[in-house]
């Protein structure tokens, strides 16, 4: 099963970015599954590197983090990281800066979409 996830909240504030991840992780940890997980509007936020959360609070970009070790890819919008002054070098490693273009492909790509 292909999966597309689609978040839009920013990280942290909202637990919609969070529960997307946490349902993300649980797909991508299953036997044939594939997960990407496309990240736009304040959701670009999510893959900042070196987020610095209180102890006992979720860190949103090792969430992402576990994503990826577990075989997904993680795409943010190139224009929504601008918007928020995110370079490459600010992103989570294994992520990648991305386009409308390449969500339009994983949106063909997937059997299912899931926007949080």
């Amino acid at each position: 099963m292909k999966t597309l996830f689609i978040l839009n909240d920013g990280p942290y504030g909202s637990e919609r970015t969070y529960n997307g991840l946490r349902l993300a992780g649980a797909i991508a940890r299953q036997e044939g599954s594939e997960v990407k997980v496309f990240l736009i509007g304040d959701a670009a936020s999510a893959a900042h590197r070196n987020q610095k959360v209180p102890q006992g609070f979720y860190n949103i970009g090792d969430m992402l983090g576990n994503v990826i070790r577990h075989g997904g890819e993680a795409g943010i919008c190139g224009t929504c990281m601008d918007a928020r002054g995110m370079g490459d070098g600010d992103i989570i490693d294994g992520t990648h800066r991305s386009t409308l273009a390449e969500l339009a492909e994983w949106t063909i790509w997937a059997d299912k979409i899931l926007v949080f």
